[in-house]
């Protein structure tokens, strides 16, 4: 063992092999076509999400270069990364220790394009940075941490040029675009049959910088053999319970 310096150094150079390696993004995000688009815009189409979600996102998805600030159901962050990896994206999950990869693929991800980081070591954020030159998509746990302006305006930055979508969760960060809250909103299906849990419901609440609220609600629900997400009733109540989140 070196030391932890060099422990460092060596992670590091080991995933900037792994983001070498990654089909048409080893020679950088200039080179490569964003997913989803084959024409405009400085980079291309949003990336895509649970459909359901889709409706109440000012872009209808994640918009590419972007820092989302997020809290609540894991459940619905695993959906991200589904639908990301499953459209042939590729995305990474940093210190998210609890993120199960079971669920991602029944929720249709391709774990193939999935790269999973539960531990970083003392700084999340730097080998945060590294993967977004290579990913479509990175999902940042900050466990705990505030992360001073400066630090998130850097990281903020590379996000822009490197034309991928950070989402940064269990934390404070300042100058995100948008923010989405999601909590449990109920169960269904729950001592029927065997006993198994069949429907979670979510309510959501997203927020932008210049746009009022956006609520809806999404059910994470089995269907032959895969869970989907599908559209729930919308809860006008949770904007207003969530105004003084953030």
């Amino acid at each position: 063992m070196g030391s932890p310096d060099e422990v460092r150094r060596e992670r590091l150079e080991e995933l900037r092999r792994r983001m070498a390696a990654i089909p048409a993004r080893g020679a950088g995000a200039s080179a490569r076509v964003p997913l989803g688009d084959a024409s405009g815009g400085v980079h291309g189409a949003p990336l895509p999400v649970p459909s359901p979600l889709a409706a109440l996102l000012p872009e209808g998805g994640l918009v590419k270069g972007a820092v989302v600030e997020y809290s609540g159901a894991g459940s619905l962050l695993t959906g991200l990364l589904a639908a990301v990896t499953a459209a042939g994206g590729h995305a990474a999950a940093v210190a998210l220790p609890r993120l199960g990869l079971l669920a991602a693929a029944e929720m249709g991800a391709h774990l193939g394009r999935l790269a999973v980081v539960p531990d970083p070591g003392p700084d999340p954020l730097e080998i945060a940075s590294v993967l977004l030159d290579g990913l479509d998509l990175v999902v940042l746990g900050l466990g705990g941490r505030a992360v001073p302006p400066s630090r998130a305006k850097v990281l903020a930055a590379r996000a822009r040029s490197k034309g991928a979508a950070l989402v940064v969760t269990g934390g404070a960060w300042s100058g995100s675009v948008l923010r989405i809250d999601a909590r449990v909103a109920g169960y269904d299906g729950l001592g029927r049959g065997r006993g198994r849990l069949r429907t979670v419901r979510l309510d959501v609440c997203v927020r932008g910088r210049s746009a009022p609220p956006r609520t809806g609600q999404l059910a994470l629900t089995p269907r032959e053999g895969r869970v989907e997400w599908v559209a729930g009733q919308s809860d006008s109540v949770y904007a207003t319970a969530t105004e003084a989140v953030g």
